[in-house]
Parts: C-alpha cells; sequence; structure tokens
C-alpha cells in the first residue's frame, strides 16, 4: 500500500504542521481522485486561488490506493478497500467485507504509522468518501486514539447492524468500544481509551441528491456515533451528488479543521 500513496503538499516542506490521510472511493484510484478533489473550491477569498491546498497550505495530504480485489457482484477485478454486494444497502451479504475489510485496516494503520515519524497523532487527521471513510472508520474504531479529528463525505457506518445490537445490548465506555474494536479487527490485544475515542471530533456530509450512496446510509452514521457520544458535525446539501459540495462543503471542511486545530491547543 505504501508504494501506491500518493502525495500532495504541504505546499512549503519546511512547515509542515498536519497530516490529512483521505480515502479514495470505491472503483477510484488516489491520484485520480486527489486531483480531481484538489479542483473543488471554496467561497473565499475571491478571485484568487481557493482550493483545499490553497486554504490549507501547511497540510500534507496522504491518498493511499485500494487493492484490485475480485467483485463478487459483478465478476471482475475492482479497486475496493473490500468487496461488498450493494453500497445502497451495505448490510446486503456483509460476509463478504470481512477479509478485504481487515486487510486494508491492516494497511491503513501501516500508513498512519509512517506518517507519525513526521508529525505526531493529535496532529494527524483520518478520512475519505464513500467506502473510503467506511474503511477509515473501521480503521479508527480498530486503532483510533489520539487522532485530530475525522473527516467523511457521502458515506456509511460500517458494521451498521452489529453496533446497533451493541448498543441494545447496554454495553457501554471501554467494554463496548473492545467489543467494537474486535468486531473490525481481530484479533486485537490493544485495548482502546473510550475517553481518547469519543473526543475525537468528527465532522460528516452528505448531499440530498446522491444517487450512489442515499443520504439516509449518512444520517444512520451520525445517529450511531452520537449514540456512542460522539460530537458529530454533520452537514447535508441541497445538491453536490457524490462529491463535495462546492462552495459550501470545501468551506466547512476548512471551517472544521481550524475548530479542530483551536480545540487541540485549548
Amino acid at each position: 500500500m505504501a508504494q501506491m500513496t500518493h502525495i500532495v503538499g504541504p505546499r512549503d516542506p519546511n512547515n509542515h504542521t498536519h497530516t490529512i490521510i483521505f480515502l479514495h472511493g470505491r472503483d477510484s484510484e488516489s491520484e485520480e481522485f486527489a486531483n480531481e478533489f484538489f479542483e473543488s473550491e471554496a467561497s473565499i477569498p475571491v478571485d484568487q486561488p481557493r482550493t483545499l491546498l490553497d486554504r490549507l497550505p501547511n497540510v500534507r495530504w496522504v491518498f493511499p490506493s485500494a487493492p484490485l480485489l475480485p467483485s463478487a457482484r459483478f465478476g471482475t477485478s475492482m479497486s475496493q478497500w473490500f468487496d461488498m454486494w450493494s453500497v445502497e444497502d451495505p448490510e446486503e451479504q456483509v460476509e463478504l467485507q470481512e477479509e478485504g475489510k481487515r486487510t486494508s485496516i491492516s494497511a491503513i494503520l501501516n500508513v498512519i504509522q509512517q506518517e507519525e515519524k513526521l508529525v505526531p497523532r493529535q496532529k494527524i487527521f483520518l478520512g475519505g468518501i464513500s467506502q473510503g471513510f467506511a474503511t477509515a472508520l473501521a480503521t479508527f474504531f480498530s486503532d483510533g486514539q489520539g487522532f485530530a479529528g475525522l473527516i467523511g463525505l457521502c458515506s456509511w457506518m460500517p458494521l451498521n447492524n452489529v453496533i446497533n445490537d451493541l448498543l441494545a445490548s447496554k454495553r457501554e465506555g471501554a467494554e463496548l468500544l473492545n467489543v467494537l474494536q474486535n468486531a473490525y479487527l481481530r484479533p486485537s490485544d490493544r485495548l482502546v481509551d473510550p475517553v481518547a475515542i469519543i473526543s475525537t471530533p468528527v465532522f460528516l456530509a452528505h448531499a440530498i441528491d446522491d444517487e450512489v450512496v442515499p443520504i439516509q446510509n449518512g444520517k444512520r452514521m451520525r445517529d450511531i456515533l452520537r449514540d456512542l457520544n460522539f460530537s458529530v458535525d454533520f452537514h447535508e446539501y441541497q445538491d453536490g451528488g457524490h462529491w463535495i459540495n462546492e462552495p459550501d462543503g470545501v468551506d466547512d471542511i476548512i471551517a472544521f479543521f481550524a475548530k479542530s486545530i483551536l480545540s487541540s491547543t485549548n
């Protein structure tokens, strides 16, 4: 995975303050995704470059690439973090997801370890779009202590039904999170700190006209994370499709980034 990772920024290599590890969606590729992602612009400054690269010049953007995996539904290999039957209903034939998901979680944990050689984890954001964020979130629950924040676009909650069952079982705190950790990455001897996990700020964004992942999936993810006592900054847009909304969605990511940095220094 490290050999296929696409790196962009920071603009000044001597002024690298934060890193954002961002996972592309299914049937995509890291460099192509990054190029399109950085075409999206914020609302300000008017008449000046205002992409995320321009507005966050001290950030190192890290885009891992998903492996080519066989697709049970389509009968071919495709770029995906794990195989799945349906993004509209991620719980359908969920057993297809297990092997690929655990392999990708391990690979992303390796990327995180490499990035921690440059900046501490509390200065690293973990994010993604669609299946990319579902994978990022699974990675976070596997070993997510100390991140600066999570940024998710057009996505859903992996193992939604498992988490609902855990919540219904009345498990709480460390017990709940450790069971959840093992559900994503077995076996694991790394016990999570519930305070460190739940204190991680979460940004979620979804457009009403997303025809790939219904916004209801994003709202269910929001509700589950809030039931787990996360503070979730959820943004719903009228348009944007299965992508980042312009310019409001870009503005909102920049504002979340600034707010998360400010809170971490207080």
